[in-house]
C-alpha cells in the first residue's frame, strides 16, 4: 500500500484514525519513518539518533496489519512504531548500552517495559542513542558518535536519553521510551522541544534496563503531545514482580493517566517559582534561558494559574551535592546487573568494559574507582538520609504554599557545544541542571517546551511534584499545552516531499 499519511508530527489518535479508515497500514508507516530515518539521521543533517533499526520491524508491522484486519486494533499502541533507548534489553536486536564493548551483544530477554509496549501492538522501529552506560549529561557514546541536536545541529540533544528525544522531535518515530536517574528525559526533552515525565520511581519497572543508582532510575515516555506521553505511559507503567520497587504502582489511581487531559486544569492552580533554578544574567548561556521561562510563567498566569514568586529550598545546592549517589552507588548497581547469571555479556565489571567516549568519561572513570560495596561506608549512609530529608524540604515547599507544582528550568544554560565540552566549560560531574532536584528528592517532574530563544533553540520548563501525584503534572502539562502550542518541528528535519 502506498499511503499519502504524512507521518511529520502524527500523533498516535491520528495514526489510528487513519489506520481505522483504510488510509494507513503499519507496514506503511514504519516505511515512511524508515525513509526518514534515511534521510536525516543517516544522511541530510545526519543527526546521528539510532544505534540500531530493527530489521523485523517491516515484519512486525505486517503481522500486525493481518491483525487489524482480522480483528481490529490489538492494543493502545497498534502499528505504532516506538524509538528505544538502547539502555534497554530487547531479546534478538542488539543492545550497546551506549558502549562499544557491547557492540555485539544481543539479549535472549526483553525488558519488563519492551514486552509491555510489544503486548500492547508497538513496533519497536530502533534502538537509540545514549551516552555510555547513561552516565552522563550530553549526547556522545562510544558505541555511535555523536547524536545532534535537530534545532540546532552545533549543540548537544542533552542526555542521557539524547537519541530518543533528538529522534522523537525529528519525527523519526512516532513516540518513545527514555530512563531517567538525574533528569536523562527531561533534559532532552527540554533541549528537543518535547514533552517528557519523570515518574514517582517504582511506577515503572526497571527490568532488563542497565542501572546507574537504582534508588532513581526510572524509564518513561518522551512525546511530541501530552496526550501521546500519558498514552504511552499507561502502558508501560504498573506493578512487575521483577522490580520490587514497583511495588510504588500499588499507588496509583485506578484510571489511566490519559483520563487526566484537563484543559482546565491551571485554572486556579497554584504554581510556586523556584528562582534558585535560575542562571545568571550575566552568563549569555544562561540570560536567553530564563527569557523564555519568564514567558511561559506568564502563559501558566494567563491561563488562570496563581504564581508563588518566589518560593526557597534552604542551601539548594548544598543539599544538591550531600545527595548525589552516583559515585557511590553506581559502580555496585551496574556491576550487579552485569554479573547476573541470567545475562550472558562480554564484561561482567566497569574495569573489563574499558573506556567511554572521551567527552564523557568522566563520571564512568569516578565510577570505576567507586566503591564495590558502598554499604560499608557512614558517608553513603548520610547521601541516602540527605536525599529524604531533600524530600521533606519538597514537600514543605509545597504544603506551605498550597501549591500543585513547583516550576523553575530545566537547565539554566543553552545546550552545550562540542566546544563546551572539550574546553571542559561543563562536565558530566559538574553541568548546572536543575533536574537533579526531582531525581534525587524523589519526586515526579514533567519537562514541557518551554519556547525557543531568539536563535531559535529549544528551552525546556519543568514542573516538580510530589510523590505519587504523577497525574496532577499530567493534568497541568495538558493545560499549558493547550495555552502555549509550544511543539514546533525542526526545520532539518521536514516533510520528505517539502519543497528544498
Amino acid at each position: 500500500m502506498t499511503s499519502s499519511f504524512d507521518p511529520t508530527e502524527a500523533t498516535i489518535d491520528e495514526i489510528h484514525a487513519a489506520m481505522r479508515a483504510g488510509d494507513l497500514t503499519s507496514r506503511a508507516l514504519v516505511d515512511q519513518y524508515l525513509d526518514r530515518i534515511d534521510a536525516y539521521d543517516r544522511a541530510g543533517p545526519a543527526i546521528n539518533a539510532m544505534v540500531t533499526v530493527n530489521d523485523d520491524a517491516r515484519a512486525r508491522a505486517a503481522e500486525l496489519d493481518d491483525r487489524l484486519a482480522e480483528t481490529g486494533l490489538v492494543g493502545p499502541l497498534h502499528g505504532i512504531p516506538v524509538l528505544v533507548k538502547d539502555q534497554a534489553e530487547t531479546a534478538g536486536l542488539r543492545t550497546t548500552f551506549g558502549s562499544a564493548a557491547f557492540d555485539d551483544y544481543v539479549p535472549d530477554d526483553d525488558s519488563t517495559v519492551v514486552t509491555r509496549l510489544k503486548e500492547a501492538g508497538a513496533v519497536v522501529l530502533a534502538k537509540t542513542n545514549l551516552c555510555d552506560w547513561a552516565a552522563s549529561w550530553f549526547g556522545y557514546s562510544s558505541a555511535a558518535g555523536r547524536t545532534k541536536n535537530p534545532y540546532a545541529l552545533d549543540r548537544d540533544p542533552g542526555g542521557s536519553s539524547a537519541g530518543t528525544g533528538a529522534g522523537v522531535a525529528a519525527n523519526l518515530g512516532a513516540v518513545g521510551v527514555g530512563e531517567d536517574t538525574g533528569g536523562s528525559i527531561r533534559l532532552p526533552a527540554g533541549y528537543c522541544n518535547l514533552f517528557g515525565i519523570r515518574v514517582t520511581t517504582g511506577l515503572v519497572s526497571r527490568a532488563g534496563f542497565s542501572p546507574l543508582v537504582t534508588r532513581q532510575d526510572t524509564p518513561g515516555p518522551m512525546a511530541r503531545t501530552v496526550t501521546d506521553m500519558a498514552r504511552l505511559l499507561d502502558v508501560i507503567a504498573g506493578y512487575d514482580a521483577a522490580d520490587e520497587w514497583t511495588g510504588t504502582a500499588a499507588a496509583l489511581p485506578d484510571d489511566d493517566f490519559a483520563d487526566h487531559l484537563d484543559p482546565g486544569a491551571l485554572d486556579g492552580a497554584r504554581i510556586g517559582v523556584l528562582r534558585q533554578g535560575f542562571g545568571d544574567p550575566e552568563n549569555p548561556e544562561a540570560a536567553p534561558v530564563s527569557a523564555v521561562v519568564e514567558d511561559a510563567l506568564s502563559t501558566l498566569s494567563d491561563a488562570g494559574a496563581e504564581l508563588v514568586d518566589p518560593v526557597t529550598i534552604p542551601d539548594l545546592d548544598h543539599k544538591l551535592d550531600e545527595t548525589m549517589l552516583y559515585v557511590q552507588q553506581g559502580k555496585r548497581d551496574l556491576e550487579a546487573f552485569l554479573s547476573d547469571s541470567e545475562r550472558s555479556v562480554p564484561a561482567d565489571s566497569l574495569a573489563d568494559i574499558g573506556t567511554c567516549h572521551e567527552l564523557v568519561a568522566d563520571l564512568f572513570e569516578a565510577m570505576l574507582d567507586g566503591p564495590a560495596d558502598p554499604t560499608d561506608d557512614p558517608d553513603y549512609w548520610a547521601s541516602v538520609a540527605a536525599q529524604e530529608a531533600l524530600r521533606r524540604d519538597v514537600l514543605r515547599v509545597h504544603a506551605e504554599h498550597d501549591l500543585d507544582a513547583v516550576a523553575f528550568p530545566d537547565v539554566p544554560v543553552l545546550p552545550p557545544t562540542e566546544a563546551h565540552l572539550r574546553e571542559g566549560t561543563y562536565t558530566s560531574l559538574d553541568f548546572p541542571t536543575n533536574t537533579l532536584i526531582g531525581s534525587q528528592s524523589g519526586c515526579p517532574a514533567v519537562s514541557v517546551p518551554g519556547g525557543f530563544t531568539d536563535g531559535s533553540i529549544p528551552v525546556g520548563l519543568e514542573l516538580l511534584g510530589v510523590p505519587y501525584d504523577d497525574h496532577r503534572l499530567i493534568e497541568l502539562a495538558y493545560a499549558y499545552e493547550q495555552a502555549a502550542d509550544p511543539r514546533v518541528p525542526p526545520a532539518s528535519a521536514p516533510p520528505l516531499d517539502a519543497e528544498p
